[in-house]
Formats: C-alpha cells, sequence, structure tokens
C-alpha cells in the first residue's frame, strides 16, 4: 500500500472557546488518540509514571492562565467538544518537560529575500517518533481578532511549526541547557509568536514568559532571518543579513560554555557543519529546490539531516517524521509527510 503524500487539512475560526469547539470536533479521533499514546511514547526515552506527568501538568495549569488566558480558553473548547480532559491537553503540550535529556535532532535554516521570486523562507527536517503522524494534520486557525494562522501539528498542541498572516514563519529545535520542573509550557510562547506582526514582537512574546525549558527558534520575519536560543531566563537573539542555520547546540557567545555539560544530540555538530556546507556551495539565491536538495542529504547515513533508523538504544526510532519548507510571506509550506528522499513535498496554503 502507498503511504499516504499529504496531510488531512482543517479550519477553525472564532472567539477562542469556540475556536477550539470546533478543533475539538472536527479533528475529534486524532485528539483521542494523541492523548490515549503520548505518555506512552514518552516512556520509550524518559520513564515517568502516569501520577507524575499528570501532577506536572496539573502544576502548569497556573502558568498558562498567567501568560495566555485566551489559549487556555481555547483548550478547554477543546476538552468540551473531544472528551478528552483539560489536564489531558495540558499533558501534550509538557511531554517535553518531562524529558530532560531530550534525543530529538533537527537541523534548520532561514533565509532572506533575495528577490521578490525568493521571499522570506525557513525550513528544516523534524525529527520525532513516527508514531505521531496519524494524529498530524495542517491545521488553520482563524482566531477572532489576532492573526491568523497555519502549522503542521499534531492535533490538541496550542502551536507548532508554521506561518502566520503577517510573514512570520518559525520552525523549533530541542536546546540542551539547564531546565526546570514547571513554567510555561513551551508551545504557548511559540503561540504567543504567531500572535505578533514583527520579530520584535516575536521576542517580547518569548521574553514575558516564566519558561520551563530551553528551546531553539528559528524565525523568517519581515525584518529579516533570526535565531532565537531561548533559556530558562534569557532569550539571545542570533541575525545575519541573509542566512541562519541551527542545530541542537548553542552558538550564541554567552550560551557557549553550557556545551560542554551537556551531551550533543544525534551528531548535532556535524549536521550543523553539513547544512552550512550545503547552502554555502549551492551559490547565488536560494531556491526551493535547492532547499529540498539540502534537506535530503544522506552524509553520515543513517543520523544524516535526512535521518534513518538506526541501532541507537534510546533513539534509533526517531527519524525525519516530515520535512517543511515555509515560504512565510508568501504564506505557503512545502511539506514532505515521511522522509523527504522518498516522499513528495505536498503545497499548502494559507486562505
Amino acid at each position: 500500500m502507498t503511504a499516504p503524500t499529504r496531510y488531512r487539512e482543517i479550519t477553525v475560526s472564532g472567539p477562542p472557546f469556540e475556536l477550539g469547539c470546533q478543533l475539538g470536533e472536527d479533528a475529534r479521533e486524532e485528539v483521542r488518540g494523541f492523548a490515549a499514546i503520548a505518555l506512552d511514547r514518552v516512556n520509550k526515552t524518559v520513564p515517568i509514571s502516569r501520577a507524575k506527568a499528570m501532577a506536572v501538568a496539573s502544576a502548569s495549569l497556573p502558568y498558562v492562565e498567567g501568560y495566555a488566558p485566551d489559549m487556555l480558553q481555547e483548550l478547554r473548547g477543546v476538552a468540551h467538544s473531544s472528551g478528552v480532559s483539560l489536564e489531558e491537553l495540558i499533558l501534550l503540550q509538557i511531554r517535553n518537560q518531562l524529558q530532560p535529556e531530550k534525543d530529538a535532532g533537527c537541523t534548520s535554516f532561514a533565509l532572506a529575500p533575495h528577490t521578490p521570486a525568493h521571499g522570506s523562507v525557513v525550513g528544516q527536517n523534524w525529527d520525532n517518533d513516527p508514531a505521531l503522524d496519524p494524529f498530524t494534520v495542517v491545521l488553520t486557525r482563524q482566531p477572532a481578532g489576532k492573526p491568523a494562522l497555519m502549522t503542521i501539528t499534531q492535533a490538541g498542541l496550542i502551536a507548532y511549526i508554521g506561518l502566520n498572516s503577517e510573514g512570520l514563519g518559525l520552525c523549533m529545535n530541542t536546546l540542551p541547557a539547564p531546565s526546570r520542573p514547571l513554567g510555561v509550557p513551551h508551545y504557548f510562547t511559540v503561540r504567543g509568536i504567531f500572535e505578533a506582526t514583527s520579530l520584535e514582537g516575536a521576542v517580547k512574546a518569548v521574553s514575558r514568559a516564566e519558561r520551563a525549558i530551553p528551546a531553539n527558534i528559528i524565525i523568517a520575519s519581515p525584518q529579516g532571518p533570526a535565531d532565537l536560543e531561548v533559556t530558562m531566563d534569557q532569550v539571545h537573539l542570533l541575525r545575519d543579513q541573509s542566512l541562519v542555520t541551527h542545530t541542537n547546540h548553542c552558538l550564541h557567545p554567552d550560551l557557549v560554555p553550557i556545551n560542554a555539560d551537556f551531551p550533543e544530540l544525534i551528531q548535532s555538530g556535524p549536521r550543523k557543519a553539513r547544512i552550512d556546507h550545503l547552502l554555502q556551495a549551492a551559490g547565488g539565491p536560494l531556491g526551493i529546490e535547492t532547499l529540498k536538495q539540502a534537506l535530503r542529504d544522506h552524509q553520515d547515513y543513517p543520523c544524516s539531516i535526512c535521518r534513518h533508523p538506526n541501532d541507537h538504544p534510546t533513539n534509533g526510532f526517531w527519524v525525519s517524521v516530515f520535512s517543511v519548507i515555509i515560504e512565510a510571506d508568501q504564506g505557503r509550506m512545502h511539506l514532505s509527510r515521511g522522509n523527504p528522499c522518498t516522499q513528495p513535498y505536498e503545497v499548502y496554503s494559507l486562505n
């Protein structure tokens, strides 16, 4: 049987609770399925009891309420129509807080516009658990009074990788650095970025949160490409006029010493060197097809930019579950459902 190449598309709109109700109804099976397996998949890498995980989820609620009450209302709407409890939905958002040494490794880039035909672009391979594919959708939200956003996401998450109607696009990478048990879960700050209209607004959306974990967020914006290396207490901004790349280790001079304290995530250094080489060697404006070829690269296979299953005892099942290239100023995402070396890129548009 041929593997599907396109994700299901869902569009919801309205004020927060109504938007969530529509999502919970339209994606009921995906939300329920994701909630049913989420903790089991976490336990493949980090053993944790359901009681402990749910305690972290419940204790995270006040942080969410303080940061973004509208987002919490949206999740209440999802809970109302899907039959998945609010606490279980919060558990979906905080899974990465339960994993102090994360094994996901992603390779990403952001480019400045070269010509009207080559606009603002951000992209990456998302190396993750392939068991989440059945619960993954392309979701367009049209929230009342805020920018529209389109994300590639597991149904039930408040935000994920994607773009908004203001020309902001983002991808994400794990960033090994100190963390704490509780704070505003990462995906809520990502949603805060989608509610911004500029790079400055994006930085403020992350900075105002009392964060639990470090993260890396790479952005295409009307103000150019940028990367946010986010720690618990600071947001470090990396800028370049034309190209920014990132994998899974700290690059900002203030944070580089942290790298010595954390194990490298699945060949982060070699992947950074490889994506830099591929994009610099291409020369000239980097078109979409050139970027696709870079994301299909197999040097150091199977732990390559295009990642495949291998015999690593804890992270060998992680693969490039999708590859995404986002034309932020054009409102388009190019997505491969599965490894980009075997699956075609399909185009999705923010209407």
